[in-house]
């Protein structure tokens, strides 16, 4: 059957850089949608015969809104390979940077990147449907994200110096300790950032009240989750166990190592993407599509570790009657309880006496050939695998970063959206966005699952079946 195409390049208010394909029928009805990832990916590649030692301080720069959780997955597996672990208070400074991270990436993709959808409308003009456009009518609001976003980074910054690219996370723990007078600042941050985390809270629950129909309609196609958690199942980012869910809630996998990851994850190349489709092994690449990140981790989890989000976290679980609750919109919330529990217990970190203790490394060498380490980043669940020869030197590097592991959800939920939304040759530009906000549900890092070789302007064609331009949008 011939068809029509409309391409959607870049996708816009995302971190990288994508397109989609929009394929209709005769009827004008869309047939088929694909996410491409136009980025080529080389980081495992050019890190084959370097020294184990040194991918603690590569690997940050994979990306710079989550390199905590880069460096976090690198130096777990170079523990692995040297056989120690961490000190108590080189555990507690960890912690404590990944939460920032966790906390600065949140506040970036609600407030900078998604709220002037919920805001401003998705139909409103796209020249101000941003974070300029948020500033001029809701200064409050874009300040409040900007400066939850920097006390995210000083969580970083207080300890090691550096807000992104972090240093200072070493095997056997960490090189830097944290100040008593860098503790008392940081702490005097938790007042206001729980009240801008609250204040969000309150923006995502008022649109998804006002818009039930939307929200619930939107790209709701069930999948398995997989995420971390802790000993009694509750909701965990820096050190845990892997939990497997299918779509009804039932556990299929609980306790798990992360060094057992590939005994339930595959991957599979695709023709139209530079990133892979991973599946849960067990049930094949047809049945196995499973989901990562916020969402997927307050599905997985039993319960939240700290007050506020607990009851936020009951909340969310009535969605569906303590079901996994599966509409891809239902990230933006999972966000935002997610950075209220960061919040929570930065303070509970903050406030443990040892915090401040020298006693912050452990030291070690090369035993094992071999060595797998694992965290919770912003989008999801991140490995590192790294193998090795009898000198250290890497043989071979695997990551699998976590918006990989979304990539078949992401495309079958730009496949949903674009259904609902999109009819006919007459393109409106409110359309494009919903399809596009589609992937900013799962607020993706592009860069960080592939490496970048820039941008290119939106264009978007409406072809006959004889290749004839019917209608052209452009957007630069």
């Amino acid at each position: 059957m011939d068809k029509r195409k409309i391409m959607i390049s870049p996708v816009t208010r995302i971190e990288g850089h994508a397109n989609i394909t929009i394929e209709l029928d005769d009827k004008g009805n869309v047939s088929d949608a694909l996410f491409h990832v136009n980025e080529f990916r080389g980081f495992e590649k050019f890190c084959e015969g370097r020294m184990y030692t040194e991918m603690p301080t590569i690997t940050p720069r994979i990306c710079g809104i989550c390199p905590t959780s880069h460096t976090l997955a690198s130096v777990k597996a170079c523990e692995m390979i040297q056989g120690i672990q961490p000190t108590y208070t080189a555990n507690l400074l960890r912690r404590l940077m990944h939460i920032g991270q966790n906390l600065s990436s949140h506040a970036l993709s609600f407030f900078h990147l998604s709220s002037p959808d919920f805001l401003l409308g998705y139909d409103s003009d796209p020249a101000k449907r941003n974070i300029i456009g948020i500033a001029e009518k809701f200064p409050d609001i874009a300040l409040r994200g900007i400066r939850l976003r920097k006390f995210g980074q000083e969580l970083s910054e207080r300890i090691t110096g550096k807000k992104i690219h972090i240093m200072g996370i070493v095997p056997g723990g960490m090189a830097y300790p944290l100040t008593e007078d860098n503790r008392k600042a940081l702490l005097e941050w938790i007042p206001e950032a729980i009240e801008t985390v609250q204040i969000g809270i309150g923006i995502i629950k008022k649109f998804m009240d006002d818009n039930e129909d939307m929200v619930q309609t939107f790209a709701p196609s069930a999948t398995l989750y997989l995420g971390t958690v802790g000993p009694n199942g509750e909701h965990e980012l820096y050190d845990g166990k892997l939990r497997f869910i299918d779509e009804h809630g039932n556990i299929l996998q609980d306790q798990a190592s992360p060094q057992q990851y590939l005994d339930f994850i595959a991957e599979r190349s695709v023709n139209w993407s530079y990133l892979k489709y991973p599946y849960y092994k067990p049930f094949g690449f047809d049945k196995g599509f499973y989901r990562v990140g916020p969402l997927a981790r307050l599905n997985v989890a039993t319960k939240m570790r700290t007050p506020l989000a607990q009851a936020e976290f009951e909340i969310f679980k009535l969605l569906n009657d303590g079901k996994p609750v599966h509409g891809a919109f239902y990230y933006h919330y999972t966000r935002l309880i997610e950075a209220l529990s960061d919040v929570e217990d930065a303070e509970r970190i903050l406030n443990d006496p040892q915090v401040t203790s020298l006693h912050i490394q452990h030291h070690g060498r090369w035993n094992y050939e071999e060595g797998i380490g694992s965290s919770e980043a912003p989008r999801g669940t991140l490995f590192h695998h790294y193998k090795t020869d009898e000198t250290g030197k890497l043989l071979k590097v695997n990551l699998l970063i976590a918006t990989g592991q979304n990539n078949p959800s992401m495309n079958r939920s730009v496949l949903e959206v674009a259904k609902q939304y999109v009819h006919g040759a007459d393109i409106k530009e409110g359309m494009l966005n919903r399809v596009e906000s589609t992937i900013r549900c799962y607020d993706p890092c592009l860069s960080c699952s592939t490496h970048a070789i820039g941008k290119m302007p939106m264009v978007v064609e409406v072809k006959d079946r004889n290749g004839a331009v019917i209608k052209r949008l452009e957007r630069f």
